[in-house]
């Protein structure tokens, strides 16, 4: 990844926000960075959250945040389970606020925005339970293409 799109603190902090988002929800966010994308940002974005077994999630509530930082695309992908109750104009005001940080290289900040305002739907609809745990990983993880 070039080193002129995220630090590593800012991955850190990344990291850090979706420890704190997910605390209120049993939903599991994901933030996944490559350099390039040869295919549709969606359809890229569904492979991923596959790979990244985010499909496996108990209660099918996982929300991935895909960015192609060189190509400029990315996309937000919900599973089943928070697809259905959020529906396509949610993930488009998400894309949309993306898209404004990112306009102005605040790239950190906009996917930090990002993941707070996923993560206040997602406490609404899938509430931290007593019995819940994390499911996957809070890191970002990134491949180098």
């Amino acid at each position: 990844m070039s080193k002129d799109f995220l630090s590593k603190e800012e991955l850190h902090e990344i990291s850090s926000c979706i420890s704190l988002a997910e605390l209120n929800s049993s939903a599991e966010i994901r933030v996944h960075i490559e350099n390039k994308c040869a295919k549709e940002p969606l359809t890229r974005a569904k492979e991923v959250f596959t790979n990244l077994k985010m499909n496996k999630t108990k209660d099918r509530n996982g929300v991935l945040l895909y960015i192609a930082h060189q190509d400029k695309k990315f996309a937000i992908f919900g599973d089943q389970g928070i697809h259905e109750k959020l529906g396509d104009q949610f993930w488009q005001e998400e894309k949309d606020l993306l898209k404004s940080y990112f306009s102005q290289s605040q790239f950190k900040e906009g996917i930090n925005q990002a993941i707070n305002k996923v993560a206040e739907k997602l406490t609404l609809y899938f509430p931290r339970q007593s019995n819940d745990s994390n499911e996957l990983s809070n890191e970002v993880s990134i491949e180098n293409n």
